[in-house]
Order: structure tokens, then C-alpha cells, then sequence
């Protein structure tokens, strides 16, 4: 998979050289393949190419962005990419929220990911258990095994609701 990023690459180079202008689903593929290979920057990168063209980046492309962060362990720029997305009224959806929390976990950032959930409440998107184990997760990472149970009975009652 580390491969990947490079085909995807070459790909672009070869749309380019054939006059074919990339589309938002070629831009999310190459976002997606580099966020695979831990190649963060090049996916920014490409978000900025679909500005270039007049592509409009999709809640598809912010978060296959946001996740190339992640996984670059560059958990400030997953906020960035949030505060983007809410910017440019793109909604964030469960799974965006979702992974912005499983990336706060990774970097240790329990505040934020208790921030992020707060955010989905505020609008009205529904957490799932993933989300909430996910922000369990950040919370015990850091040693916050208070808020940790508070969430874990929260999700428990909002299962309950379903």
C-alpha cells in the first residue's frame, strides 16, 4: 500500500501530460491513497490542486484529508479541517466526526475529543457506539477515567433511546 500514493502520482502526472483534468473523485482517490501511505502534506496538497481547478472539495474529500492527517500524527490540522468544512457549510456527517475523534484518541487530545462530541450534539448528528468508544478511548489514554465512565453511561442511555 505504501506504493499506492506513488501510482496515484503518476496517475495525475499522466492526466496532466494527456490534457485530462482531474475530477473531485480522481482528487478524493489520490487524497484517500496518500492518507493510506502516511503522505499528509501531499494530500493537502491535492486539496489545494481541486482549488486550481475549480473543484469544489466535498465532506468526501475534507474528510479523506483530515484522515491523511491523522495518520501523519498531525492532529491540529484535523481542526483546521473541521473549521474549513463548517466554513465552507459543508456539514461534517458521523463518520467525519467519528475519525476526528479516533485522531484525537491517537494524539492523546481528550479535551478535544470531548469538544467534538459536543460539537455533533450541537449539530443534531447522532454519535454511534464507535464515536463513543473512540472518545472513551482519548479519555484513557490521558488517565481521565471520570469522564471516561461518564461517557461510557451516556452511550449506554442513548443505546437504550434506540
Amino acid at each position: 500500500s505504501d506504493l499506492r500514493w506513488q501510482q496515484a502520482l503518476a496517475l495525475l502526472g499522466r492526466m496532466r501530460n494527456d490534457g485530462i483534468a482531474p475530477t473531485a473523485i480522481s482528487c478524493n482517490a489520490i487524497i484517500s491513497a496518500y492518507g493510506k501511505a502516511k503522505q499528509w502534506l501531499r494530500a493537502l496538497d491535492c486539496c489545494k490542486l481541486m482549488s486550481s481547478h475549480d473543484l469544489v472539495p466535498s465532506v468526501i474529500t475534507r474528510s479523506s484529508a483530515m484522515g491523511a492527517c491523522g495518520k501523519g500524527n498531525q492532529w491540529q490540522l484535523v481542526f483546521r479541517s473541521l473549521e474549513l468544512m463548517r466554513n465552507a457549510d459543508l456539514l461534517p456527517n458521523s463518520i467525519t466526526y467519528t475519525a476526528a475523534i479516533s485522531i484525537c484518541e491517537t494524539g492523546e487530545q481528550w479535551k478535544s475529543a470531548l469538544g467534538h462530541l459536543e460539537l455533533m450534539r450541537k449539530s443534531k448528528v447522532m454519535a454511534s457506539s464507535i464515536t463513543y468508544n473512540a472518545a472513551i478511548r482519548a479519555c484513557e489514554k490521558c488517565v481521565q477515567w471520570q469522564q471516561a465512565l461518564v461517557l461510557l453511561e451516556e452511550m449506554m442511555q442513548t443505546e437504550d433511546l434506540a
